[in-house]
């Protein structure tokens, strides 16, 4: 251990300052509930699965129902947990903080 550096002691406490954007005194947003998750994947997945068969139809309209579902989900997981859901639940959560009353996001 090095003597030039300060220990914190009883008289001398340690400070706990606010961490990324978070500000002394404020709260961060709780997260959406469970069921509002579920709604909102929902509200993601079935519009893109519905846009998806439509357009996996005109050329694989006789391949194996599996095989359908794999080439669909290849594309429609990645679109989905990477750009839908986040955008429906930024636009969830700024709703809520204005029916709230709270800071926008």
């Amino acid at each position: 251990m090095s003597e030039n550096v300060p220990q914190p002691t009883e008289t001398q406490p340690t400070e706990i300052r606010p961490t990324g954007t978070q500000q002394a005194g404020t709260q961060p947003p709780r997260p959406p509930s469970v069921h509002a998750r579920a709604l909102i994947t929902w509200l993601a997945i079935f519009p893109l699965v519905t846009l998806g068969f439509y357009v996996l139809e005109p050329f694989a309209g006789g391949w194996n129902p599996v095989l359908r579902a794999f080439v669909l989900s290849i594309v429609v997981v990645p679109l989905a947990a990477y750009l839908v859901v986040p955008q429906l639940l930024r636009g969830y959560l700024s709703l809520r903080g204005r029916w709230a009353g709270g800071p926008r996001l």
